[in-house]
């Protein structure tokens, strides 16, 4: 997937270097991209090793943490950023062990990372896939309980989708998502690679769901769309797993307990593998 906005860069930059920032032709999206790469941009993470020639890699993004607690939960004093660390080691570990796939985590510890420098690093590591774990809380729903996998859609699934990711765009504000923090970024039209992007996501969702919902429990609408700042990397397949309700008493002990994890790591971890396996089948059927 990466090998396209190269392409787009040579085709469009001539059009599009001194644009304004408006759309292009049908309404296109356009926004700031920046070179991968640059120490500036602090040190990136490690990558576990993989078999193989150029094995694909995954980033996997633990969320909030640092002064970012998330949501909080009345059956356990731990907030949401250790349940993500944790959730996310082990999905880690689970795909280390069978080392088909190379896997990097965007936090390791207890750490405050901004929304974007998340996606980021996932496009300075040129990641084939972006995952983002999460915990939610329904306070007024304490029924609701499973898993929701969230991708990237301008316009809301619904409005619980929409209030989702007002709570999950807030520590980085409602401004539109940037691609970098470098004001000379040029501006180029990306909507074939993004419109692109989104449909691998769709279907990666489907996969996943597929390939973990007999091993964990989902909700009976487990996909939704919203907004996500987090998922805004053009070029890269990415989405939002909520892997519980910490407000739900059975899914709190559930994605807290050694057995939960083990099995949310299960799951992802044969999603994970399917998915690159069916995109080495297409580009060599």
């Amino acid at each position: 997937m990466n090998w396209l906005l190269p392409l787009l860069l040579a085709i469009l930059m001539p059009n599009w270097a001194a644009g304004d920032g408006a759309s292009g032709p049908g309404g296109g999206v356009t926004i700031p991209l920046a070179p991968l790469g640059g120490d500036e941009l602090g040190p990136l993470p490690s990558v576990t090793p993989a078999r193989g020639d150029n094995p694909p890699l995954v980033v996997i993004d633990p969320g909030h943490g640092g002064r970012d607690p998330g949501a909080a939960s009345p059956f356990t004093e731990r907030p949401e950023k250790d349940i993500t660390l944790e959730l996310a080691i082990a999905m880690r570990d689970a795909l280390a062990e069978t080392g088909r796939v190379r896997v990097a985590l965007t936090r390791e510890d207890d750490r405050s990372r901004g929304l974007d420098e998340r996606y980021e690093i996932a496009r300075r590591l040129d990641a084939d896939l972006f995952i983002s774990i999460h915990a939610d809380a329904a306070p007024l729903n304490d029924g609701a309980r499973g898993a929701t996998i969230y991708t990237l859609s301008e316009v809301a699934s619904d409005r619980q989708a929409a209030l989702l990711a007002e709570r999950q765009n807030a520590p980085a504000g409602m401004a539109d998502a940037r691609i970098s923090r470098d004001p000379n970024v040029n501006l180029i039209l990306i909507d074939l690679a993004q419109r692109e992007s989104m449909n691998v996501s769709a279907e990666f969702a489907q996969l996943l769901y597929r390939e973990a919902a007999p091993v964990f429990p989902f909700r009976p609408q487990w996909h939704r769309f919203a907004a996500f700042i987090v998922l805004k990397a053009p070029d890269i397949p990415s989405i939002l797993l909520e892997s519980g309700y910490l407000t739900n008493e059975t899914d709190a002990a559930y994605i807290t307990s050694q057995e939960g994890r083990r099995q949310i790591a299960t799951g992802m971890r044969r999603a994970i593998e399917a998915h690159f396996a069916r995109r080495q089948l297409g580009r060599t059927g």
